[in-house]
């Protein structure tokens, strides 16, 4: 008797276990407070590196994580959940096969959704019994204007050992930053995967707790023997916000940020134009439709090639007023829709311009700074002072990064040298 009431309550724990075990919910709780101190193998170089946060449409719900890896892997996951909290979600990662430096890399992207706004979240990747360390990630805040960007210029360099002291250094000083804006030229050669790894190292941990928002340079269109291509490598790299056309995705796009709409353009039309000869043409319709939709109260473009034509060496324009091809084609779409400012690089010399207007100085007109040089590949004393220049840095320049801090009534720019030191600032008020 005794031993038929023993079986009988073996069953029934076993039934009990199964109909519990079959309910997820409560099988997901039970897993985490039995396996939550589990032991996992520490991920390798080998399995994944160049892990990176990119932009979205929206920062307040979603993230964009991306990873590289030497492993063709189905079964790499990534991990979130809020911090402090015990539940851990996963997600499937998409796998893309980038053919560079005669060997194949991995890359792997998820975009985390329905985000809560306004929270810090930890987040690792992993396969089997392997996960990398833990990292952070925080969404915006609905309805918050106040926030802070970290802005790089071209840092394309021969050795990225000073780019790598400027990132870290500005990142150092500025912790609360919530993403950072690289303003094209990442790197020398967009095929040259030594130099993406230099770029990728240079930002670390920054990149692996804010997003980075990139604008595509010329030099990512260039082979290693310096023929123009498509930009494949930097096409890869970054799964970028829709733009609506297929053809175009991760070339140009849009983006929001508080109440200021971003809007990236791709000015390499003349090194697309053998690949993408309506490049140009379609960019310019989505940019207007784009610029005419937005209900947020600042604008601001970032675009790599400059608006303006400089005098150099023994070629100087004196008090004559030039403006490059993407200047005639851009700034008549700026006045337009009223864009508030545009940030460029590609000449590796900061300059901040009086607000410009119908091709001319007005004070209702947009701002324009040319953002400098991040990286070692530096040109000091190369231009000649523009009638437009407010102000040119002491010369001969080293490299310098930005910082903008927005907020309610106001966006704020700020440049700084390597050695922190400011050396100029302006505000837009509104």
């Amino acid at each position: 008797m005794k031993k038929r009431i023993i079986i009988s309550v073996l069953l029934l724990i076993i039934i009990c276990t199964v109909g519990i075990m079959s309910y997820s919910p409560l099988r997901n709780k039970i897993e985490q407070i039995f396996f939550a101190t589990k032991v996992y193998n520490l991920l390798n170089s080998e399995e994944y590196m160049n892990l990176h946060q990119v932009i979205t449409k929206d920062s307040v719900n979603s993230r964009t994580i991306m990873w590289q890896s030497l492993n063709d892997r189905e079964d790499f996951i990534l991990e979130y959940k809020q911090e402090n909290e015990d539940e851990i979600l996963q997600a499937k990662p998409q796998k893309s096969v980038l053919d560079i430096d005669n060997k194949k890399i991995y890359i792997y992207a998820v975009t985390l959704e329905n985000l809560k706004d306004d929270m810090v979240y930890d987040y690792r990747l992993g396969f089997e019994n392997n996960r990398s360390n833990w990292y952070k990630l925080k969404t915006a805040k609905e309805n918050n204007n106040k926030f802070k960007v970290l802005i790089f210029p071209d840092s394309q360099s021969n050795d990225y050992t000073e780019w790598k002291s400027l990132a870290m250094n500005a990142w150092q000083n500025n912790q609360d930053s919530d993403f950072f804006i690289n303003m094209g030229d990442l790197v020398d050669n967009g095929y040259d995967l030594v130099q993406w790894n230099g770029w990728f190292d240079g930002v670390e941990p920054m990149v692996n707790n804010i997003p980075v928002a990139p604008v595509q340079g010329n030099h990512e269109t260039y082979t290693t023997d310096w023929q123009v291509a498509m930009p494949n490598v930097y096409l890869e790299m970054f799964k970028l916000p829709t733009n609506g056309n297929d053809k175009y995705q991760n070339q140009y796009y849009s983006f929001d940020y508080g109440d200021v709409h971003f809007i990236v353009i791709n000015t390499q039309d003349d090194e697309m134009a053998e690949f993408e000869p309506d490049l140009l043409n379609e960019q310019i319709k989505w940019l207007e439709n784009d610029l005419a939709t937005t209900d947020k109260k600042w604008k601001v473009v970032l675009m790599h090639r400059d608006i303006l034509n400089y005098g150099r060496d023994a070629k100087p324009l004196g008090d004559e007023i030039s403006f490059s091809r993407h200047g005639e084609i851009y700034m008549l779409i700026f006045d337009k829709y009223d864009v508030d400012a545009v940030l460029t690089a590609h000449l590796h010399t900061y300059r901040r311009r009086a607000l410009i207007r119908d091709f001319a100085q007005n004070e209702q007109g947009t701002l324009y700074i040319l953002t400098g040089v991040a990286g070692n590949v530096r040109y000091p004393s190369l231009w000649h002072k523009n009638p437009l220049d407010e102000y040119v840095p002491p010369q001969p320049e080293t490299n310098n990064y930005l910082v903008l801090e927005a907020d309610e009534n106001s966006l704020t720019f700020n440049c700084y040298l390597p050695d922190n030191t400011q050396i100029d600032t302006v505000t837009l008020t509104k």
